[in-house]
């Protein structure tokens, strides 16, 4: 049994959630979200926390109530807090730019690389070499990121490329000679 599930999600003050059938909607100060639960997790709002537990004794049940809960808790947490992701491009050349609704990124290829911001996304560029993106759902915000790493991955050798701000590449050397 998952020990992540049997822990309520509570429903900060600000935050109103309503579990109507299986979807759950969370409306807070950064937006309203909401999460549409598999139909082998049972889930309920009492006592001010959103409670999940399996429906069926089956393994498929077990296994995705768990997630189930944290989805719900990243739901709570997106429209309390929001979520971050910080990019670093390392790179003579590599920059990025602002410019309106798209992201301009130079990443060392013949032509600018140009990636159009969704909806519910903000990106601020502080300084070429740093991108920060801000929204309240967690798998927007981490698909976003992952969309922008794709377009140049930091390579093993001089370490160009797009990264994470906290990911660690492991370097190897170069040839000899």
């Amino acid at each position: 049994m998952s020990r992540v599930g049997k822990r309520p999600v509570t429903v900060p003050s600000g935050v109103t959630a309503t579990v109507e059938g299986q979807t759950v909607r969370v409306k807070g100060p950064k937006g309203q979200l909401q999460f549409v639960v598999h139909d082998d997790v049972d889930v309920k709002f009492e006592n001010g926390a959103v409670k999940v537990a399996p429906r069926f004794e089956t393994n498929r049940a077990r296994a995705l109530y768990g997630t189930a809960r944290a989805q719900v808790a990243n739901l709570v947490e997106g429209v309390t807090k929001g979520f971050e992701k910080k990019l670093d491009i390392t790179g003579v050349g590599y920059r990025a730019t602002l410019q309106g609704k798209n992201l301009q990124l130079a990443l060392g290829y013949s032509h600018d690389v140009v990636y159009a911001i969704p909806d519910g996304i903000t990106i601020t560029v502080p300084k070429p070499t740093e991108i920060t993106i801000v929204g309240n759902d967690s798998q927007k915000v981490g698909q976003v990121a992952a969309e922008i790493r794709s377009y140049r991955p930091p390579e093993p050798y001089k370490g160009k490329g797009v990264r994470y701000s906290n990911e660690f590449i492991f370097r190897k050397e170069g040839k000899k000679k």
